[in-house]
């Protein structure tokens, strides 16, 4: 662990662009350094370059892996490569710290080398080790600017004309403790189609953590899911926020890590965690990206906002939750208007802080899972994780008109021992007086946070909620002898709030690895699958509809990054939906880790963003 650069006037940041694809990225609590890579070094633009905070490497056909930057005890200097791609050398500008602010940084660094000294003689659960977590395609990539003239194979689709989007956590640092998946910093991945051509590009979003980080060349901030855990996990807490009063770091601009989802709403796309405001990206007119910066939806927004807000395909509107482990109100529900207006928050009414990371819309409703992953934060105090199944606890849903000014009226249907980490869809059924909503339900349900004995199931299902008995069911929309891990995914989105027939949702088989992805029909229960191939695996598949006013719902493509675990190369595919036979192959310049959500912006909203 480095001491800080409080007492040093120079910084080293030094990246490697060659990694053997057979190669872990790292042990537990191994340094860069005993991996024997070759060193090729990349240089960081100043905040103020032309496209914003971003850095630049190279070797981006070579097996690429993001090294993390060194962090030396004394030091520290830029350097740059003669054999860069993009050779531009240029300084970052360090914290200008007073005496106290000095003296305070480094207190607070030498106390937190003793914590990690201390953690180091522990072994992590593999929910929280980053040779487990982050190694393979699960590893960061560095950057990479915009490509044109693609290779493709097979014929791009006429209709296809757009920006398929993907986000995913990709760490700028080296973690020196525990790390989740779900901690690494947002990373947009973006290929542009026009016309029968494709480009590719890939940034960072900007957040307020990841600029500050990079300025003080290190890791400050804890990492939600990976850090904080047991007495460690309130002692980094205890000096964060230290350093805040201190002023060596800004909290108050937001924390989060944008690396969920993303949507695209009142001409700007946005890039979202739970934990945060959204962030803005921009598609610039070359098919790059620029972070514009975190957006509050004109000072209307000062709470944070899940990373699966919903756009109601009729009415326009965003809908969307916020909740807080800390304080009530745990939770509340809000909406905007198509342009951007927000609604007065609605205070949900709920025990305690839960787990939100989903929910669903009908054409009238809102459906709020109420389920069993809480947050109890005084479990730290006798060494466990702040994230728990509680036992005691009855899943419910609570069903709320969409305009509700109040939730007086929320109806509360239980759901024993039901955990979806995401909804699907959801539609009403007037004639049985039922709501239904489609989700994978997992078991053991908290198994994404914590270490588990069982096998991690995902089965896609049908619940039905009575408005007027209070009752509900739920059954496998799949036949057991088909049974398969489900997750990540969606439905054809114009059709959203409403009856749908198909879902297209990731094969999560072997977890937590993606082997393809299935097309489901959710009144049968019949499956097709698309298989990657072998020892080939993406991510969520995403529809795009050829035509939104055709009869047919399934009438359009999917698309999907690919990774050839063989070759260590990646592509997008496209696949006919109706069918599942592959339409084209557009071969990618440099890796794509697998990741989290995305979404697509056509040509059109493209040229009309804020």
């Amino acid at each position: 662990m480095a001491s800080s650069t409080a007492l040093t006037s120079n910084t080293t940041v030094t990246w490697a662009g060659a990694h053997h694809r057979n190669h872990k990225l790292f042990s537990s609590f191994s340094s860069p350094l005993d991996l024997g890579f070759p060193s090729k070094s990349i240089s960081v633009r100043k905040p103020n370059s032309r496209r914003g905070n971003a850095i630049h490497c190279a070797a981006l056909q070579s097996h690429p892996v993001l090294h993390y930057p060194r962090q030396p005890s004394h030091r520290k200097e830029f350097s740059s490569s003669s054999d860069n791609d993009f050779p531009e050398n240029q300084k970052t500008q360090l914290p200008q710290w007073n005496f106290l602010q000095k003296a305070a940084a480094f207190a607070l660094d030498m106390a937190e080398t003793a914590l990690v000294s201390r953690e180091r003689q522990h072994p992590l659960p593999k929910t929280a080790d980053p040779g487990i977590q982050i190694a393979g395609n699960f590893a960061p990539v560095p950057e990479q600017p915009v490509r044109h003239s693609l290779p493709v194979s097979g014929t791009i689709p006429d209709c296809i004309n757009g920006v398929y989007l993907r986000n995913g956590a990709n760490p700028l640092f080296e973690p020196v403790a525990g790390h989740h998946f779900f901690d690494g910093d947002g990373m947009v991945h973006a290929v542009t189609l026009d016309d029968g051509s494709a480009s590719y590009a890939c940034r960072f979003t900007e957040t307020q953590r990841l600029v500050q980080e990079r300025n003080l060349g290190r890791p400050v901030f804890p990492k939600a899911i990976g850090e904080l855990h047991g007495h460690s996990g309130i002692a980094r807490l205890l000096l964060f926020y230290a350093r805040g009063l201190f002023g060596l770091v800004d909290h108050n601009h937001g924390t989060g890590v944008a690396n969920a989802g993303l949507v695209y709403f009142n001409k700007r796309l946005l890039a979202m965690s739970e934990d945060d405001l959204p962030y803005q990206v921009r598609i610039k007119p070359s098919g790059d990206l620029e972070t514009v910066g975190r957006y509050d939806f004109d000072e209307q927004l000062r709470s944070t906002m899940i990373a699966h807000p919903k756009v109601d395909p009729v009415s326009g509107e965003l809908f969307a939750l916020s909740y807080d482990v800390v304080q009530k109100p745990y939770l509340k529900y809000f909406r905007f208007s198509p342009e951007g207006q927000k609604s007065p928050d609605v205070e949900i009414p709920i025990g305690g802080p839960t787990m939100m990371h989903d929910f669903a819309i009908t054409e009238n409703y809102v459906v709020i899972p109420d389920q069993q992953v809480v947050f109890k934060l005084q479990e730290m105090i006798t060494g466990g994780s702040p994230v728990i199944y509680d036992k005691n606890k009855k899943s419910r849903f609570g069903i709320l008109y969409k305009n509700a000014q109040t939730a007086e009226d929320i109806i509360w249907v239980e759901s024993p021992d039901t955990f979806c980490f995401h909804l699907w869809n959801a539609w009403e059924e007037p004639e049985t007086d039922e709501v239904v909503v489609i989700g994978s339900c997992m078991t053991p349900a908290d198994s994404i946070f914590n270490e588990c004995e069982d096998k991690l199931q995902s089965v896609l299902s049908e619940i039905r909620l009575n408005l007027k008995t209070g009752e509900s069911t739920r059954r496998p929309i799949v036949p057991a002898s088909e049974q398969v891990n489900l997750e990540a995914g969606m439905v054809n989105r114009s059709r959203l709030g409403r009856k749908t027939q198909f879902a297209y949702l990731a094969i999560a088989e072997p977890w937590p690895k993606v082997s393809g992805f299935a097309k489901v029909d959710l009144s049968t229960g019949e499956v097709h699958k698309y298989q990657y191939g072998d020892q080939r695996y993406g991510g969520e598949p995403y529809f795009v509809h050829r035509d939104p006013t055709s009869g047919r719902e399934d009438d359009g493509y999917i698309l999907a990054f690919v990774h050839d675990e063989k070759t260590w190369k990646s592509e997008l595919h496209i696949v006919n939906a109706m069918n599942l036979q592959l339409e084209a192959t557009v071969k990618l310049p440099s890796r794509v880790p697998y990741g989290f959500h995305g979404t697509f912006v056509n040509l059109q909203d493209m040229g009309n963003q804020a």
